[in-house]
């Protein structure tokens, strides 16, 4: 894996790439809304329906910026690249964007969930191995955040897919057809599938 020395940060993206995702960006407040671009020629109420596709944009970015963080810190990049690349300090990074190491609800002996575990760390390099392995053990994939996932117990093997997420794509819905859930909707850049074996839970 390449690494990012201390004095270079990767550039994410090019001065064309930039102005494109803007662009798209605007592109979809502006065209989603049915009839909206044209109405703002002559329909006072067409600018409030602009604010509120801006604010729905706003925070569409925000999610996905904090998920992509979290992202990069499943890959291995350290907060001081981060804030680097967001132009701000390390402690400011990670103040605003540090999400928790494992739920707070799930922990070893949890009363409410005796058959769940988590399994901590896990990266975006390694986590699918180790699903498989928990797959043929019966473990079934339920929930997950940055560096972890959470597993609950069945009597059943589970197989893994992840996929670039695409809400809506024809590949989302052939998975599907096929049997395979997607483990949570609000997910990125990854989704997260899950399908049933008929087949015991291996617990050797």
């Amino acid at each position: 894996m390449t690494t990012s020395t201390p004095d270079q940060v990767p550039s994410s993206l090019t001065a064309d790439e930039a102005a494109a995702v803007r662009d798209a960006v605007a592109e979809a407040v502006l065209g989603t809304p049915a009839g909206l671009r044209a109405a703002l020629e002559s329909e006072p109420d067409a600018y409030l329906r602009l604010v509120g596709a801006s604010r729905t944009a706003a925070e569409e970015t925000s999610r996905l910026l904090r998920e992509s963080i979290n992202g990069a810190r499943a890959a291995g990049h350290s907060w001081d690249t981060l804030g680097r690349l967001l132009g701000v300090s390390r402690q400011a990074a990670q103040q605003r964007f540090s999400a928790p190491s494992q739920p707070a609800s799930v922990r070893p002996g949890d009363a409410e969930h005796p058959h769940r575990k988590v399994i901590s760390p896990v990266t975006a390099f390694d986590e699918m191995a180790v699903l498989a392995t928990e797959g043929l053990r019966g473990w079934h994939l339920v929930d997950f955040g940055t560096l972890f996932h959470v597993l609950e117990e069945s009597e059943q093997q589970w197989e893994y897919r992840r996929m670039p997420w695409t809400p809506g794509s024809s590949a989302r819905r052939r998975l599907e057809a096929e049997g395979w859930q997607l483990v949570r909707e609000t997910t990125f850049p990854w989704g997260y599938y899950t399908r049933a074996l008929d087949l015991p839970a291996d617990r050797n």
